[in-house]
């Protein structure tokens, strides 16, 4: 269990009582007299996301309220929880009465305390919290565990974290869970045709890699993960400017989104065959890039003429779901931080997904809902892939034209995908700019924690 849970009926722990406008009068005649004058003097009213510390008569805090929005608000948070621990001084709390999705307020009350503290110690001691009645303590941490591990990885800047460390990531986590763990690596992606990987990772000193790890019965249905691992992206011969690489340590957040996954797949010990596949690659500047008119070939036999170099989280990603497809699993579900236009598009909360199944897109919505891990889907416009056309080659891998950048990115990918029963492709974001709820600032594991309920359902 996660260290800030304690088990279910843990005694001493401070009382947190969850009110909206309608209930917070009931919750104040409970209240004795110094306490409600207490709450007057400090000027507290139920709006959501405040915390109010109540005294006992000898300056103990005897408990806490804590406003949320009313169960019909258009616009309740599941993670609201998140904004608790940082109001309240380091002790053991438990809910008093339901926040409206213990589960996910549990989690929340995990998630909104993890600092990155790799470089700079975190100062403050924790929260913890008696797991509440009637929630499963195990699911809330492997959650929670997933959550920091990717969020972990996207925040290690590159200097610490390139191909060689995010393999050594997920060998940790294959070791963990006695998952089988290989690597293709430098030239010998070209002997195992793997072309597009080798291109994009050939200006680095870092060498370029494919990450292969297995788990579970190879009698279950087959699931595969593929995550963008581009551990620094400088734009290659397409030069990024300075302020657009700021960031790029976190465009391997795919990849971060799909180890947090399957680390909750196999925690949760899910009946599949897991299968995660992370081509680990930096985009960098050298005598050695790929550069714009180049043409190359793919491991599914495709000819891709360059028009972008900084559009290569679909080269490397190509290959690896041809591979991947190669078996026709049940579900391929790949992760990338692809493209700026789903971010105008939707902004950086919000992922658009793609798929051809609209029972899966249905059930993936209503997940992300459901749990506080929001997407959105968009279609594959089939009339935009002619963007895509090449005069020398069997596709391009950007668009002549900057209308629905996603889309065609989606497009693109979709056209090394034909055996699998079923395919997903999110463009995450991977980041959290301000604090939200549950969500410092800083890196993000997106999409993974919707997919798993629905692979709970559907598998489990």
């Amino acid at each position: 269990m996660h260290y800030l849970l304690r088990p279910p009926g843990t005694t001493g722990a401070i009382p947190i009582t969850f009110v909206t406008a309608k209930s917070y009068g009931a919750a104040k005649a409970k209240l004795k007299a110094p306490q409600l004058a207490y709450l007057e003097a400090v000027g507290f009213e139920p709006k959501s996301g405040r915390a109010a510390v109540v005294p006992d008569a000898k300056g103990a805090i005897a408990a806490v309220l804590f406003a949320i929005e009313a169960e019909d608000a258009a616009h309740r948070d599941p993670l609201l929880a998140g904004k608790l621990p940082g109001q309240l001084p380091p002790g053991l709390y438990r809910f008093a009465n339901d926040p409206g999705d213990a589960e996910r307020a549990a989690l929340a009350w995990i998630t909104g305390q993890y600092r990155f503290s790799r470089y700079k110690k975190a100062s403050a001691k924790p929260c913890l919290l008696v797991v509440p009645d009637g929630v499963d303590g195990e699911e809330v941490s492997r959650a929670a565990e997933a959550t920091e591990l990717a969020r972990d990885l996207i925040n290690t800047p590159a200097n610490d974290l390139g191909p060689a460390e995010l393999e050594a990531a997920i060998r940790d986590l294959g070791k963990r869970h006695r998952a089988k763990v290989t690597s293709v690596v430098g030239e010998a992606l070209l002997k195992q045709n793997f072309p597009m990987i080798h291109a994009v990772g050939a200006a680095s000193p870092r060498e370029p890699r494919l990450i292969d790890l297995v788990w579970g019965n190879e009698k279950h249905p087959k699931v595969t993960l593929v995550g963008k691992g581009v551990c620094f992206d400088t734009g290659g011969l397409d030069l990024k400017p300075s302020s657009a690489m700021l960031l790029m340590k976190k465009d391997m957040g795919g990849a971060a989104s799909a180890i947090g996954l399957a680390h909750m797949i196999m925690a949760a010990k899910l009946p599949v065959r897991l299968r995660l596949l992370v081509p680990a690659v930096e985009n960098a500047v050298s005598g050695a890039a790929f550069r714009p008119g180049d043409v190359f070939p793919t491991r599914k036999g495709l000819t891709v003429e360059i028009g972008n170099t900084d559009a290569e989280g679909r080269l490397v990603l190509c290959d690896a779901l041809a591979l991947a497809d190669e078996e026709a699993p049940a579900l391929i579900a790949d992760f990338a931080t692809l493209t700026g236009a789903a971010r105008v598009a939707l902004g950086p909360d919000l992922p658009p997904v793609y798929t051809h199944d609209d029972a899966l897109a249905a059930e993936l919505t209503a997940a992300g809902l459901a749990v506080g891990d929001p997407v959105w889907r968009l279609p594959l416009w089939k009339p935009y892939a002619s963007g895509l056309d090449s005069k020398i080659a069997d596709l391009n891998n950007v668009t002549t034209g900057g209308f629905a950048g996603s889309i065609t990115a989606a497009l693109y990918l979709d056209r090394f995908v034909e055996k699998a029963a079923s395919w997903l492709h999110a463009d995450v974001y991977g980041w959290v700019p301000s604090d939200k709820p549950g969500r410092p600032a800083g890196g993000e594991m997106q999409a993974s924690r919707a997919l798993f309920e629905v692979l709970k359902a559907r598998f489990g």
